[in-house]
């Protein structure tokens, strides 16, 4: 089996890089919090000091970080993968940044000598435990090809989107569906208790039917119990749909309903409240509304 590396042991990356080790993938990590890495270190993995080690002891490379610069420095600063460039290595960036970032960095690659694909994922850190994510692919036939049995180990959704950046497209468009989806859910459920029907018995049936979402069926009884502790947080939602505008800024293509929802998670930022949940976005409106929707 082909050694791998796993750079970014966050939310996500940790799951990840454990369901790597447990099908059976020799496993090299790394953390710029080393910490992190302790518990991956006890259950086998070895840990590298630098992202340059771990590519100097891996056959692929995987990054799971937090946004392109994040991404650039891991790859291409001091200490990086491309100072331990050999033939064969393959990089895959799993995290959610930018398109067009995202084919610069693939061109540096193949000039430094090593391969690179685009594969973000969505399912969040239950799909990453579970191995069930979602995996929007951008690069080389071949080069997929080759990293298919990580991939599987990974997720159950495995898609060659297209070339060089063609995951991170999907990936994007995958966010606009959720966060527009987050505001209709939070909409149905404030005018509904504003209305003072019975807020769970009308998510069971909008779940049912037309009406029904991932959102409706898995985030609205979070939302129902006021549960807007960390998952995917504010933060992160708002990286992505700043790279959704900028791209779609640079196409001139019209997003209205992704801008609503990024000036609506801008109001909770401003409360200091970036660290929450993506579900807090009820709270805007429930504000507005004059009520809480709770069970």
């Amino acid at each position: 089996m082909e050694r791998v590396g796993f750079i970014g042991l966050g939310t996500m990356g940790e799951h990840m890089a454990r369901n790597l080790l447990r099908a059976g993938f020799p496993l090299t990590v790394f953390n710029r919090t080393a910490s992190k890495a302790e518990a991956l270190h006890a259950e086998g993995a070895a840990v590298g000091a630098s992202p340059r080690e771990v590519a100097e002891r891996s056959d692929v490379v995987i990054t799971m970080v937090r946004d392109t610069p994040d991404v650039e420095a891991v790859l291409f600063g001091g200490r990086g993968v491309a100072e331990a460039a050999h033939p064969g290595l393959l990089a895959i960036d799993m995290s959610t940044i930018s398109p067009d970032a995202t084919r610069r960095l693939a061109e540096r690659a193949t000039a430094a000598g090593f391969e690179m694909v685009d594969a973000p994922v969505s399912g969040g850190p239950s799909g990453a435990e579970s191995a069930s994510l979602s995996i929007m692919i951008g690069g080389a036939e071949a080069a997929v090809a080759r990293a298919m049995p990580i991939f599987r180990a990974l997720g159950k959704t495995i898609v060659h989107i297209g070339g060089h950046g063609a995951g991170q497209v999907c990936k994007l468009a995958n966010q606009i569906c959720v966060a527009v989806n987050n505001l209709g859910t939070s909409e149905a459920l404030v005018f509904a208790a504003r209305q003072g029907i019975d807020l769970e018995r009308t998510r069971q049936v909008i779940a049912a039917g037309a009406g029904s979402s991932w959102s409706m069926q898995n985030s609205a009884p979070k939302m129902l119990a006021g549960d807007f502790r960390p998952g995917f947080s504010i933060d992160l939602q708002q990286k992505d749909l700043r790279l959704v505008l900028d791209a779609a800024d640079a196409g001139h293509t019209p997003l209205p309903g992704a801008a609503l929802v990024h000036a609506l998670y801008n109001a909770l930022q401003a409360e200091g409240r970036g660290g929450e949940s993506t579900l807090a976005l009820i709270t805007v409106l429930e504000r507005r509304a004059g009520v809480q929707a709770r069970v």
